[in-house]
């Protein structure tokens, strides 16, 4: 009688450190500025995709990806990335992507100051196009007002050219990256914007609604117009009846 003898494999899953994992490292961003501008992106690009629950949009958040950055305490993440086709009906506070189906960003905005750029060009721009494969990725220097942005082709990243308003299309967000001078949480400054294909401005909620407001205010008293001067036709009228009555 042969026997049947059953082979057992045993996965031993490596050892892990606590992932206890932080959500923050108590490093205050750059300035008041920069903590605006993610605000602002976030703002502008939720609102816009206010009616869509197939995407992730985080700003200042730390990115879990490999177990050697765990243990070498390696934190970082992006000012500002997107990830699509992905649930986005819940909020995170990190992004950790085995809990992800190893989902990385899609779209990743670093804004760049003298003590970060070193590393926004360097380190993280190589872990963004080799182990993340981010297929557009930007950087904005507010102290130079210059912006860069590159593409992930076959060969790597390849800089995108900017169009006559300087400019930058990202084919994930859909929308151009440029500058636009004007108020945003009362401050006045030069901000990174997203622009539709036809260039147009995309607003945030509150400039949406001041928009709406005024195009509100502008048929009322259009409206009101109108009927101020056909009150006054119809007056002139009356008189000039009440003239021929009484000439005739």
């Amino acid at each position: 009688m042969s026997q049947v003898i059953k082979v057992v494999e045993r996965y031993i899953a490596p050892d892990l450190p606590n992932l206890d994992l932080p959500v923050e490292d108590g490093v205050p961003l750059e300035s008041p500025w920069h903590r605006l501008q993610i605000n602002l992106l976030l703002d502008t690009l939720t609102y816009r995709w206010r009616h869509r629950q197939n995407f992730f949009a985080g700003g200042n958040m730390f990115i879990y990806y490999s177990l050697q950055q765990i243990r070498s305490r390696d934190y970082k993440g992006p000012d500002f990335f997107v990830v699509k086709n992905i649930a986005g009906s819940y909020p995170r506070q990190k992004w950790v992507v085995w809990e992800e189906n190893g989902r990385y960003p899609d779209a990743i905005i670093e804004l760049l100051s003298p003590s970060t750029a070193p590393e926004d060009l360097g380190p993280k721009k190589n872990l963004y196009e080799r182990t993340f494969h981010t297929s557009d990725y930007f950087c904005y220097n507010p102290d130079e007002e210059s912006l860069m942005g590159w593409r992930l082709g076959e060969a790597g990243y390849m800089p995108l050219t900017p169009d006559k308003n300087d400019r930058l299309w990202s084919a994930q967000l859909e929308a151009w990256l440029g500058l636009w001078e004007g108020i945003y949480q009362q401050r006045p400054a030069r901000w990174l914007r997203f622009f539709d294909q036809a260039g147009q401005l995309i607003p945030t909620e509150a400039e949406d609604a001041g928009q709406q407001a005024e195009a509100e205010h502008k048929r009322a008293e259009d409206e009101r117009r109108r009927a101020e001067a056909a009150e006054a036709e119809l007056a002139r009228l009356k008189e000039e009846l009440v003239r021929l009555k009484g000439g005739g």
